[in-house]
């Protein structure tokens, strides 16, 4: 089918309402517009590299990106002559937020300008920042191994136009036909001060005019250059063109490996968290390159999967130049290079984590990622473990293992954690009740790595990981620092008390057992030692991983008062208020758990039978 007459289209719904947020978030900055054409030229000149590797008569004899301004028309125009669009490609890229997912670029709106200005360039949609600065855009494309041209045309309320078009060589022009305000991005002047702020380590010659007379920036690749030769402005620019962000990098790391494997690494950990953390593919988004050609960026085996927050590049000296990505994840070079890149970073980390500010900031973004690796790295282990931070009972913020260990008072021979989804209402859980009492600190893991990792990994330094909430707990060894005032109820009314219990529940509890975990609270639940831990059961169940719920230990606290008057009614044989308060206490224990009760009409029912006792 031809399409001679504009077939005008509607944009995705939620182009519309990131152009809004594109014009008003940006206009402090709108140069930014240029950085993001550019940056967006000399990745289609990378990707014409790579697929000239083995489709050579593709490649042009240079390339090139040219900025061409037309006073007279009021037109600037970012020419490429990289990789360029199909019909379906350009439909697709300048028509709807295709690339990563509509829903997921919702989800992360906040509605704060600054936040919502960074994931622009995380979804790659920095193109449409060409609106701060035109009234209209023209995109005309030309694909690579394409004979037919096409024209993609918006003003940016609302439709775009897609037509055939004519265009001599394969890639891409960007015709801004620029707003009143904006007179200034025809000048050579501006342009060259632009290009030189923010581009000028696109490893691609820009040039101003059609001609190569003025080339704007030094077009070598950042990353070979030395370390000494590079200003903080020059890499925070680099890191903007690489990640497609706006933030600043909260850590570079730039480094050469010589000897058996020769490649260079430029990577950086982002400010702002990266909205695809959580993407259950856990993709890496660091660039390969192999001799200064691009080959992809996203090199499955370059990384492992718990480093996929960093952004960056790895050149390699030793891969073959034509590899294909197929054959890449085979590579044993590229074995080898992950081994050695893993290596570095975390050193760079263990470094980072000698400021315990700023390295607190990283782990609340990263740590739940790193602790992936806990889980799947066993070769980087040992070196996780010292990176490992969380909070604790202490309430002193975050705690290394290192930390921990240190303090652990006389006769404590675990270390001692819970799981759960919130570190405030884990430490207020009554199974650490004893624990506190024993001045023993308990580690607060609230991400749901943790209910898996601890058990892969089982100790630390000899000492063993021990749930606060799975069996049976003896603190006896180690001295209260807290007095308690309440009395215990003779051993044979808890006993007796203990077997009434068992008789009323019958098979709705595994065991009914004294507590060493209680002091202030009258019941919990916990499960047996070799069971799954309760908030890791919870998970399976969520995710339909586990069929059936398994029966938990009631833990009794013999001291608490309305347990002894239980007791004392117990050893009367007092069976109807018992039996009201021990299903009472057990509802009590599941709603501390955040489980539903089993019969909510029952409980209510006992509630109003106990309330009107206590009112008569």
């Amino acid at each position: 089918m031809t399409e001679k007459t504009p077939s005008s289209q509607p944009f995705q719904a939620e182009v519309s309402r990131l152009l809004d947020i594109v014009v008003h978030a940006l206009y402090s900055q709108k140069e930014i517009f240029l950085r993001e054409l550019i940056s967006n030229a000399a990745d289609a000149c990378d990707r014409l590299r790579y697929l000239a590797l083995t489709k050579p008569e593709w490649a042009p004899k240079k390339y090139a990106i040219h900025l061409v301004a037309n006073e007279a028309a009021k037109t600037l125009a970012v020419a490429d002559n990289g990789v360029g669009m199909s019909r379906q490609e350009m439909e697709e890229n300048l028509g709807t937020i295709a690339r990563s997912g509509t829903k997921a670029f919702m989800e992360q709106l906040s509605g704060d300008a600054k936040k919502d200005m960074n994931l622009i360039g995380q979804f790659g949609v920095g193109f449409y920042s060409a609106f701060m600065v035109a009234t209209q855009v023209e995109v005309i494309s030309r694909r690579a191994g394409e004979e037919q041209a096409w024209k993609w045309e918006s003003d940016g309320k609302g439709t775009f136009t897609l037509s055939e078009a004519k265009k001599n060589q394969p890639g891409t022009d960007v015709i801004l036909h620029l707003k009143d305000d904006a007179g200034e991005f025809l000048e050579q002047s501006r342009l060259k001060h632009v290009v030189q702020t923010y581009s000028d380590h696109i490893p691609v010659p820009i040039y101003y005019g059609d001609d190569e007379a003025t080339q704007l920036n030094r077009a070598t690749s950042l990353w070979m250059r030395p370390k000494n030769e590079i200003t903080p402005e020059q890499y925070k620019e680099f890191y903007h063109h690489v990640a497609h962000a706006f933030d600043e990098p909260a850590l570079t790391i730039h480094w050469k490996a010589e000897g058996n494997l020769e490649y260079t690494g430029l990577l950086f950990v982002p400010l702002q968290r990266p909205y695809d953390l959580f993407d259950p593919r856990r993709m890496s988004r660091v660039k390969l390159y192999v001799k200064r050609v691009f080959i992809t960026d996203s090199a499955e085996g370059l990384m492992p999967p718990y480093l996929r927050f960093l952004r960056g590049v790895i050149d390699s000296e030793d891969l073959p130049l034509n590899i294909s990505r197929e054959m890449l994840q085979h590579n044993p070079v590229l074995a080898r290079m992950k081994v050695g890149i893993t290596k570095r970073v975390l050193s760079e980390l263990q470094k980072l984590s000698q400021d315990k500010e700023t390295y607190a900031k990283f782990w609340e973004k990263y740590g739940a990622i790193l602790k992936e690796g806990l889980y799947d790295d066993l070769d980087n282990r040992d070196e996780l473990l010292k990176l490992f931070r969380a909070p604790s009972t202490k309430g002193e913020g975050l705690v290394s293992l290192d930390d921990y260990v240190s303090r652990m008072p006389l006769g404590q021979e675990a270390v001692y954690y819970i799981t759960g989804e919130n570190a405030t209402m884990l430490a207020a859980s009554p199974q650490l009740e004893g624990f506190r009492a024993r001045g023993i600190e308990v580690l607060l893991l609230n991400d749901a790595i943790d209910d898996f990792w601890v058990n892969i990994v089982g100790e630390y330094k000899d000492k063993p990981l021990q749930s606060a909430t799975r069996g049976e707990i003896n603190l006896d060894q180690i001295k209260k620092v807290e007095k308690s005032e309440s009395t215990m109820p003779p051993p044979a009314q808890t006993e007796t008390l203990i077997k009434a219990l068992k008789e009323i529940y019958g098979e709705e509890v595994k065991d009914v057992r004294p507590s060493a975990r209680l002091t202030s609270s009258p019941v919990c639940l916990v499960s047996n030692e070799g069971e799954v831990d309760m908030h890791l059961e919870k998970l399976l169940r969520q995710n339909k991983a586990l069929g059936f719920s398994p029966k938990r230990v009631l833990e009794i606290n013999p001291s608490h008062s309305l347990i002894t008057r239980m007791a004392t009614l117990a050893a009367t044989g007092s069976k109807e208020p018992l039996a009201d308060l021990a299903w009472l206490l057990l509802d009590q224990a599941r709603l501390l758990e955040g489980e539903p009760l089993a019969d909510p009409m029952a409980f209510s029912q006992r509630l109003t039978r106990l309330a009107e006792k206590a009112v008569a």
